[in-house]
């Protein structure tokens, strides 16, 4: 057992027992058996704010400190969770979702893709047996995906893009916004405005 395995240990054994707190820590000892069990969880403790309840000013910090996972891995967690959970809801509750759910690095190409707007409903069904099959290698089915939705090239985006990745980044938070629920309302409902708002620039861009 490493130094940091040891380390969560003893911090779930002194948190209270069966609570959130001590799930998550579980969950990131256990976190290379089962990335969506702990995707699950910090998208919990994220949406809720409990960060905060446990001394931490903010969920950064908390991962950092607490479970010993720097930001960037955090916040693939727990984008591919929520991408899993869109388009997968029933499937990620059944119980043998650790070791059927798809490997970490394909589902981080998916959640890049979602963000960039490459990903659809009808792009996941194409995808849904392979992914889900696990019948390729991890890295082969990965290569596969990057080229079926390749990031963009390093030129400057247009006007027209930039309005639309603002757009999409915009709705991603304010449905976060709308699922903490130490956000006001009113804070949540001047963030469904200004994506209305922006959805109108980007369709009156298209339609230019």
């Amino acid at each position: 057992m490493s130094n940091v395995e040891q380390e969560l240990e003893h911090k779930a054994m002194r948190a209270p027992p069966g609570s959130l707190r001590q799930s998550v820590l579980l969950a990131a000892r256990r976190f290379k058996a089962s990335w969506v069990e702990l995707g699950k969880l910090l998208s919990a403790v994220k949406h809720e704010g409990t960060f905060q309840e446990w001394g931490y000013a903010t969920f950064d910090a908390y991962c950092l400190g607490e479970l010993r996972i720097r930001k960037q891995t955090a916040d693939k967690l727990t984008r591919g969770y929520s991408v899993m959970n869109k388009y997968e809801p029933e499937r990620l509750q059944q119980p043998d979702v650790a070791e059927a759910a798809p490997p970490f690095e394909v589902v981080e190409v998916l959640a890049q893709a979602e963000e960039r707007g490459q990903l659809s409903a009808q792009e996941y069904r194409s995808i849904r047996d392979a992914i889900w099959s696990q019948e390729k290698p991890t890295s082969e089915l990965r290569k596969e995906l990057i080229e079926r939705f390749p990031p963009p090239d390093e030129r400057a985006p247009s006007d027209a893009q930039s309005v639309k990745r603002l757009w999409l980044q915009m709705k991603r938070l304010a449905a976060e916004l709308k699922a903490n629920k130490k956000v006001p309302r009113a804070v949540a409902e001047r963030a469904d405005a200004l994506v209305d708002d922006l959805e109108a620039v980007v369709t009156s861009k298209a339609d230019a």
